[in-house]
C-alpha cells in the first residue's frame, strides 16, 4: 500500500477487533510490528458481522459500500481477499419498485450523473434542472458549505420530489441521521468522493458473502490465532515508565479501537477531557427486518423503498441474490430511532405491510435486528475525539475525527492512520 517499514518494531495493543482495529492490526503487523489483538466479544467484526438466528448466519446490517472506498478495498487485498468475487459490482442505481429511478451509467461519475437526473421519469424537467443547478453550485464551492447547516437546509430550494426520492433516502443511508439533523457539509463529502473521485467511484459494491467472509474471518486467518486474545476484556490501561500497561502487560504502543463507551471508560482517568468528548457523541439505531417468501426474487439486488410514518424501511436487499437462502430479504431502517421507540414488534408489522404494500409480497417474518448504538448522530458542527490521546496511544474507530460518516470506510482508514503512527517518537 505505498508504506515504509519503519526502523523500529514496537510492541503494539490493539484492543477492539471491529473493522478500525482490523485495519489497525493488519497495517501495524505489515509495518513490521508486534501486534496483540483484544477483542472482547467471540467474534470478531464489531458492527459489521454474521450473527447466528433462526437457525441462519444474517449480517447485524446491511452495508453499502461504493467504489470510493479506496482504503476499505485496498486493505481487504491486502489480505488475500478477492474483492471481485465477494463484491457484486453495479454502476449506481437508485431503483423504486416500479423500475423508475435514478440510474447512473458506467464511465465518469458526474457525466453519468447528469445523464441519469435528465433521465430520471418521475421529475419533471423543472425539478432535474433544480436539481443539476443545485449540484453545479455545490461543485462550484467545491463541496464545501458551512459548518452549522443541515442537509434540509443546504436543499431547501430543491422541488419536495427531488428532496423524497433522492435526497432524504441517500442522506439516510450514507449519515444515518434524517436530512433535519444531518450535517450538510458531511453529506457534500460523500457526494465529492463518490461523484469527482474517477471511474467507478460511485459503484455500489454489494457483499455476496456474509460481513464476517469480508474482513473479520480473512483478517483472523491473515494474523493467526497467537496474535489474538478473544473474549478479553480490558480492565484496566495506564502509562508506566514511557510504555503502556494494558492490564498487567506492557506495550511500547497502543491503538484504542473499542466501541465509545469502552474507550470513554479506559480513558477517564488520564486523559477525562478525550474522554468526555467520546461520551458526549450520542447515537442513531439501525434495524433490519430479514423476511421470507419461498420463489421471491426481486427485480434487482437492491431496490429503494418509501419511507414514512407507515412504512419503515428506506431499502430492501434480496439476499438470495447475495449468496444468501433464495426468498430471503432484508429490510433496512436507517435513522430507526422512532421505531425502535415503537418496539421491534410494531416495526416488524410494519415492515409486513410496507412489503403488501410497496412490493405486492406476503412475507414470513425470520429475525428483526436492532443495532441501538450503530452510528453516531452526524449533526452539523459535531466535535469528534481526535486520533491521539497521549503520546505512544492512538485512537480508531468510524466515530474518531475525520472526514466521513460512520462507514466501513470512515472506520477503516482511521484504523490505518492509527497504526501509521506507531512507528513515530
Amino acid at each position: 500500500m505505498g508504506v515504509e517499514l519503519p526502523t523500529t518494531s514496537r510492541s503494539v495493543a490493539v484492543i477492539g477487533g471491529g473493522w478500525a482495529g482490523l485495519a489497525a492490526a493488519i497495517e501495524a503487523t505489515r509495518l513490521g510490528h508486534r501486534v496483540t489483538l483484544f477483542e472482547m466479544s467471540a467474534h470478531l467484526g464489531g458492527r459489521a458481522r454474521a450473527v447466528a438466528a433462526a437457525g441462519l448466519m444474517l449480517d447485524n446490517g446491511q452495508h453499502i459500500m461504493i467504489g470510493a472506498y479506496t482504503a476499505t478495498l485496498g486493505l481487504m487485498r491486502a489480505i488475500g481477499v478477492d474483492v471481485e468475487s465477494t463484491l457484486l459490482r453495479t454502476p449506481l442505481r437508485f431503483t423504486n419498485p416500479d423500475g423508475t429511478g435514478l440510474h447512473l451509467e458506467p464511465g465518469m461519475p458526474i457525466v453519468a450523473f447528469v445523464r441519469a437526473v435528465l433521465r430520471q421519469q418521475n421529475w419533471t424537467a423543472s425539478e432535474r434542472w433544480s436539481l443539476l443547478l443545485a449540484s453545479a453550485r455545490w461543485a462550484l464551492a467545491r463541496f464545501r458549505c458551512a459548518d452549522d447547516l443541515t442537509v434540509d437546509e443546504l436543499t431547501a430550494a430543491l422541488p419536495q420530489s427531488v428532496r423524497d426520492q433522492l435526497i432524504d433516502p441517500l442522506c439516510v443511508a450514507a449519515l444515518n441521521t434524517p436530512a433535519h439533523e444531518a450535517s450538510a457539509s458531511v453529506f457534500l463529502r460523500v457526494l465529492k468522493d463518490a461523484l469527482f473521485a474517477g471511474p467507478g467511484s460511485a459503484d455500489l459494491l454489494l457483499p455476496r458473502v456474509s460481513l464476517s467472509e469480508l474482513l473479520p474471518a480473512p483478517t483472523q486467518r491473515w494474523l493467526g490465532n497467537a496474535n489474538l486474545r478473544m473474549m478479553t476484556r480490558v480492565a484496566a490501561l495506564r502509562a508506566h515508565g514511557g510504555r503502556w500497561l494494558v492490564d498487567s502487560e506492557f506495550f511500547d504502543r497502543v491503538v484504542l479501537a473499542a466501541t465509545p463507551s469502552e474507550s470513554a471508560r479506559l480513558t477517564m482517568d488520564f486523559a477525562p477531557a478525550w474522554s468526555q468528548r467520546v461520551s458526549a457523541l450520542r447515537f442513531e439505531p439501525i434495524v433490519t427486518v430479514y423476511l421470507l417468501a419461498d420463489g421471491v426474487r426481486l427485480p434487482e439486488p437492491m431496490l429503494a423503498l418509501h419511507s414514512d410514518a407507515r412504512f419503515p424501511a428506506q431499502f430492501v436487499f434480496d439476499r438470495g441474490q447475495l449468496g444468501g437462502p433464495p426468498g430471503l430479504l432484508a429490510f433496512v431502517i436507517s435513522g430507526a430511532q422512532p421505531w425502535v421507540d415503537r418496539g421491534l414488534g410494531a416495526t416488524i408489522d410494519a415492515a409486513l405491510a410496507q412489503a403488501r404494500a410497496q412490493l405486492g409480497l406476503e412475507l414470513l417474518t425470520v429475525h428483526a435486528q436492532a443495532e441501538k448504538r450503530a452510528t453516531f448522530r452526524c449533526t452539523p458542527g459535531l466535535m469528534r475525539p481526535g486520533a491521539q490521546i497521549a503520546p505512544g496511544l492512538y485512537a480508531a474507530g468510524d466515530h474518531v475525527e475525520g472526514p466521513y460518516p460512520a462507514t466501513l470506510e470512515g472506520a477503516v482508514r482511521s484504523g490505518l492512520f492509527a497504526a501509521r503512527q506507531l512507528g513515530k517518537a
